[in-house]
């Protein structure tokens, strides 16, 4: 909707797989999001602008070759992927569904991009998780290594924290070497943790409204804990709670996407840009819900819970971001009135609210086996 606004003609390819995740586990965002059919004839009722339809899978390499052939893009934002790491922890069907379908979504998407469209600008939605929590600075995608006296700049080394960060490593390695050996053009976006609950154009009409996911495998954290509080559950709190992230407001990543198709990269280069605005610790966001609940007269509670996740709970982290911010990018930082936004709408739809999904314990590492050992 926002290049349709824009006046881009547009065209959507997407199957319903995100729905049917969320029906698999039992979860669903807090506002009922409708149809991608109606959302489509809403946005052309209400804006006179017509959006193309292409219904199909990703994996599909024929699909994929079609549709291309069909609409021959100039821009392709690609956001279709599996974007939960919870979701990739549950098992292994999961691991392996996480990865088949991201990197060979890709790599369909590469190929068909060679073949057909290979002046056309890729824009990838990728993942801060990517870079993990090195001990040292993160730089905006490439590291230089000066070694026994020579110099060479490389991808920035990855340390993922799930099975679904893994799949976002596969694919920025393969949009390299499609880049680099086919002379593709591609930007990377490694997003951070998106929060907020409208846009400009989904304030148009309340049936265009965005999805906002609150569970433990599609939700995010600030989400969460907003919706904890309003639900009179603890605000539960990972481990010790100084893992550190960088987040952004819903607009901003849109300004990012819009950036970036504005100022496509060169041929040949797969550019990177860290896109999140503010960096915040688990626990600051924690008490941050905390203390906006409390003006709303909301009395909610801060626990620490054990951590179901393998990951570093007091780390160094500072990662560069510089490069949208080069390009325009104007941020809206988190303040206490977005927060208190955000539970006054909660709030109004606590109905819907399924407190099951809040904690669902999912483990990054099984639970040691019981009962008597071998030989015993």
């Amino acid at each position: 909707m926002h290049f349709s606004q824009r006046g881009a003609h547009v065209a959507v390819l997407d199957n319903g797989s995100k729905r049917a995740w969320e029906r698999e586990l039992g979860v669903e965002p807090l506002v009922a999001i409708r149809s991608l059919d109606e959302r489509v004839h809403i946005w052309q009722e209400i804006s006179g602008r017509s959006i193309e339809l292409f219904e199909g899978d990703l994996t599909d390499a024929d699909f994929v070759h079609a549709t291309l052939e069909s609409f021959r893009p100039d821009t392709i934002v690609h956001y279709g992927e599996q974007p939960s790491a919870p979701y990739s922890m549950i098992d292994v069907r999961h691991a392996t569904f996480t990865q088949a379908n991201n990197v060979v979504g890709t790599l369909n998407l590469l190929f068909a991009m060679r073949d057909l469209t290979p002046d056309s600008h890729l824009v990838k939605l990728g993942t801060m998780g990517e870079y993990g929590t090195p001990d040292i600075d993160i730089e905006e995608g490439y590291l230089t290594v000066d070694h026994n006296g020579r110099s060479h700049t490389f991808l920035y080394p990855k340390t993922p924290g799930s099975m679904y960060h893994l799949s976002k490593v596969h694919d920025s390695h393969n949009m390299h070497f499609a880049c680099r050996v086919w002379g593709l053009r591609a930007t990377d976006l490694n997003q951070g943790v998106v929060y907020g609950l409208e846009t400009e154009e989904t304030v148009l009409d309340p049936r265009l409204v965005t999805s906002f996911h609150y569970d433990e495998v599609f939700g995010t954290a600030l989400n969460r804990f907003c919706v904890q509080a309003v639900a009179g559950e603890p605000i539960t709190v990972y481990g010790g709670g100084g893992q550190t992230r960088g987040y952004l407001n819903i607009r901003d990543t849109l300004a990012c996407v819009a950036l970036a198709v504005d100022n496509p990269a060169e041929r040949g280069k797969m550019r990177v840009f860290n896109q999140f605005t503010e960096t915040f610790t688990v626990l600051d966001l924690a008490e941050r819900v905390r203390e906006a609940a409390a003006q709303l007269g909301i009395a909610a509670t801060v626990v620490h819970a054990e951590n179901p996740r393998f990951e570093a709970e007091e780390h160094y982290y500072n990662p560069k971001h510089s490069g949208l911010v080069d390009l325009g990018l104007e941020p809206h930082l988190l303040s206490q009135e977005l927060i208190d936004t955000m539970l006054q709408r909660i709030v109004d739809h606590r109905a819907r609210i399924r407190p099951g999904s809040l904690v669902m314990n999912i483990l990054w590492t099984p639970q040691p086996a019981t009962g008597p050992t071998a030989g015993s």
